[in-house]
């Protein structure tokens, strides 16, 4: 069974559409948004079974020039 995580983004100004880009070549997400608010970009994925949540996000985003700051939503039960 997966894990479902909401991934908020905060981009350096000017770099938002160039993150998304670079994200949506990685191809790991479900869905990406680009949102207003403190943080620029919200991505749903899911985190495959065995998988540790943070290494994988880590693992995934961390080399993305632009990116500034993540916060990362765990979910439990759809409704």
């Amino acid at each position: 069974m997966t894990t479902c995580v909401f991934v908020q983004i905060r981009c350096k100004p000017g770099t938002t559409y160039l993150v998304a880009d670079a994200i949506a070549l990685k191809e790991i997400h479900s869905e990406l948004y680009s949102t207003s608010g403190e943080y620029d970009l919200l991505m749903k994925l899911y985190i495959p079974e065995g998988e540790d949540v943070g290494k994988f996000i880590n693992s995934h985003m961390l080399d993305i020039d632009g990116l500034e700051r993540t916060m990362t939503t765990m979910t439990f039960k759809a409704f």
